[in-house]
């Protein structure tokens, strides 16, 4: 038989002989030591240790008028008056957590304008709470005034974000703001993509993309920059590293300027897109070349792993060779990479 103990969160566990032993109470109405006894083959100190672990959780509780007698309650009931005390206790922890953390959290715009007054030589802050750091980027965009930049790698834009990054970028547009983004080639295939271009474009937004972009950037006003979080672990969400320092924010306005000069416009009704097979296979063939393995490819253009390995196989189809190896001699004898990318597209 069982024993009960206390659990980790300091409630007692119910073992098998006391929940046999409540199911005999339940139907005699009762705690009858004999009839439990007699009916279960227990020994008097077997039933007397049920009956306190049942009244430990409450699933025991004196008659009203008669205190002598114990009556067995409904599970529900039981947890209710067991658990009731401590629910209340956790509900006003977590009401007061929620009430320090948004008082403080009400100082940040204050703290960094005094962090930025105070102390001009400072390159930027390292925020490595996503919640705060998406904070500061909505605060940014409703005071942004003349231009935001942006970098979003990784091809097409998770369907979910779309809806409200259509009406934030509508928002900016309509107070004037001029509105730059860079994609990846392969979120041309994308419809959630296309369809969130195209309404953007038509008011007024400028998009482009490349075989291969830099991390995530987002610039605005040419004042303040949003970096990613270095993280050791790709499922960790990462921060932000806030720029502030005029010449690393004019830096990299600079190497966006670099890769905007060499995208290609993201024309949404446009049928034939760098996309298409010649664009993609050249840059899967240069990433090859330098030894990235499958798994890294897809992840610098911006695809998926399996639909790398499909294009690669293609390739090595197209190529007549039976291995990776083979096809990356026959591509540095034919001297395919030497072709330019836009004599490819």
């Amino acid at each position: 038989m069982g024993r009960s103990k206390d659990s980790a969160s300091g409630f007692a566990e119910l073992d098998d002989v006391s929940a046999s032993a409540y199911g005999q109470a339940v139907r005699l109405g009762m705690f009858d030591h004999a009839a439990i006894s007699e009916n279960l083959a227990l020994s008097p100190s077997e039933t007397v240790r049920a009956e306190r672990v049942l009244r430990h959780l409450r699933l025991l509780q004196p008659m009203p008028g008669d205190p002598s007698v114990l009556v067995p309650v409904g599970p529900d009931v039981a947890a209710a008056d067991l658990v009731g005390a401590a629910e209340r206790q956790i509900r006003d922890l977590q009401n007061a957590v929620t009430d320090v953390r948004t008082r403080l959290m009400s100082l940040t715009p204050l703290y960094f304008e005094g962090r930025r007054e105070r102390n001009r030589v400072e390159a930027f802050d390292l925020i490595s709470d996503p919640a705060l750091v998406q904070s500061m980027i909505d605060e940014r965009r409703q005071h942004c005034r003349s231009e935001l930049l942006i970098v979003q790698p990784g091809g097409p834009r998770p369907a979910e974000v779309l809806p409200a990054a259509r009406e934030s970028a509508q928002e900016m547009l309509e107070r004037g703001v001029r509105l730059r983004t860079l994609y990846q080639h392969t979120a041309r295939s994308d419809l959630p993509t296309r369809s969130y271009v195209r309404d953007v474009t038509a008011a007024g937004a400028e998009v482009r993309t490349a075989d291969e972009v830099i991390d995530r950037i987002f610039i605005y006003d040419r004042e303040i920059a949003f970096l990613p979080e270095r993280v050791d672990c790709q499922d960790q969400v990462p921060g932000a590293a806030v720029v502030r320092e005029p010449t690393l924010v004019s830096f990299l306005c600079n190497v966006f300027e670099y890769l905007w000069d060499g995208a290609t416009p993201f024309e949404p009704e446009t049928a034939r897109t760098p996309t298409t097979d010649s664009g993609v296979k050249h840059s899967i063939l240069r990433l090859m070349s330098k030894g990235y393995k499958d798994e890294m490819v897809a992840r610098r253009l911006g695809m998926s792993v399996r639909t790398c390995r499909r294009h690669i196989a293609e390739i090595t189809e197209e190529l007549e060779a039976t291995s990776r190896f083979q096809a990356g001699f026959n591509v540095a004898m034919s001297g395919m990479l030497d072709v330019r990318d836009h004599e490819l597209i």
